[in-house]
């Protein structure tokens, strides 16, 4: 089936597709009523609140939408503090029929894609401009189908809430929900896949499923780049290359949770408003090698017992997922240091989880997922198989 598949998406892309013109380029999320939620927000958690058929344009082949029945979808979430949202993302279903029971799903979390509503993966796809979508191709040329979350925020109104676990768990989790019911189909298997951003929210599927959405059907959960514990990542940050990730997470927690003080100073509030609109490759060139401390009118912001409080809220560990575990990660991360992963992991391993650990000896941040991404894949692939699974604790 894999050769089959290929073969038909080759054949389209290059034989019956037709160019894409300048001018046919899609608005961005801000300027898209479709992102727009309905007020007040009708149904429950994993409700579709509207949907439509949309081309995706990936790299190389950007000028030529893919063979795949492409679905943008808006849905119901619920925010870190409970509250109800709205969440946008996209359902990519494969060309060729399954008959072995339910089509299995991906529920896919993107690594960071930035804070900027035209960086949410749902437009970037449309546009021929995510970069993430080799395990999209990879899942699909098995059959399976994928649903991809943007993350509270992230098209849709308002700040994104970037770096807040407990909010793109259940965004991931709503977006099976969401995907099941336009696959038409009840008891689809789920594997959760994703790295660094990723990672953190498909971790936080694992722990939220049992309580927050029994009625998904998750199976596995492959996570790689876990930044589990954000004390010790924005330690490790502050100052460092990496420092614009901190400062919007910064963001991304005062916008979760509006009771934490963010006292910025003037530079602080224009770096602060250029990170809440920039994408990735931005946020890296922002505010490198800066402390958080330079920025505020108070140092020690995080160190406030309401931060705490938070980032004790979001700290991976504390719960032990019900569904097996694939974590990897590089032995020289440079973003996600490596203690935190091996944190992570014997917390799970205390709490009795089904873990299989991988480290990636000399492997950094980009380096881990590119070498250990398709063995996670293949993971969840031995999970929708029912195969037995090879513990490591």
């Amino acid at each position: 089936m894999p050769i089959r598949l290929l073969v038909t998406l080759l054949a389209a892309l290059l034989l019956t597709a037709p160019a894409a013109h300048a001018d046919e380029r899609p608005p961005e999320p801000s300027r898209d009523a479709f992102y727009t939620p309905p007020t007040p927000l009708p149904g429950g958690p994993g409700d579709v609140l509207r949907s439509r058929r949309v081309d995706w344009h990936p790299e190389p082949f950007r000028v030529f939408p893919a063979p795949v029945a492409t679905h943008q979808l808006l849905y119901r979430s619920t925010s870190a503090t409970g509250a109800p949202n709205a969440v946008s993302g996209t359902l990519l279903v494969p060309p060729v029929p399954w008959s072995n029971g339910p089509r299995p799903l991906i529920a896919y979390a993107m690594g960071t894609q930035g804070l900027g509503d035209r960086c949410a993966p749902t437009y970037r796809m449309r546009v021929g401009t995510e970069v993430e979508i080799a395990f999209l191709v990879q899942a699909m040329l098995k059959g399976w189908a994928v649903v991809v979350t943007d993350y509270e925020g992230l098209g849709t109104p308002g700040t994104h809430t970037y770096a807040v676990g407990r909010s793109e768990g259940r965004a991931l989790l709503d977006a099976a929900r969401a995907a099941q019911s336009l696959l038409g189909q009840t008891g689809t298997p789920v594997g959760a896949f994703g790295y660094s951003q990723g990672g953190q929210a498909a971790a936080f599927a694992a722990e939220l499923q049992p309580a927050y959405a029994p009625d998904v059907r998750l199976v596995g959960v492959a996570e790689g780049g876990v930044p589990a514990d954000l004390n010790e990542v924005a330690e490790f940050n502050d100052g460092g290359p990496g420092s614009g990730l901190v400062v919007g997470a910064a963001v991304g927690y005062a916008t979760a949770y509006p009771e934490l003080p963010l006292p910025l100073n003037a530079r602080g509030r224009d770096v602060a408003g250029r990170v809440a609109e920039a994408c990735v490759a931005e946020l890296a060139l922002l505010a490198p090698f800066t402390r958080i401390d330079s920025l505020t009118t108070v140092p020690g912001v995080i160190r406030d017992p309401r931060w705490q409080a938070r980032l004790a809220e979001n700290r991976l560990g504390a719960l032990r997922p019900a569904v097996p575990v694939y974590l990897y990660h590089g032995t020289v991360d440079e973003l996600i240091p490596y203690r935190t992963a091996t944190g992570l992991r014997d917390r799970y391993c205390a709490l009795g989880a089904d873990l299989q650990w991988t480290a990636l000896p000399l492997a950094a941040h980009i380096t881990a997922v590119s070498v250990g991404g398709t063995n996670a894949l293949n993971w969840l692939g031995d999970r929708f198989a029912g195969r037995p699974t090879t513990p490591s604790c």
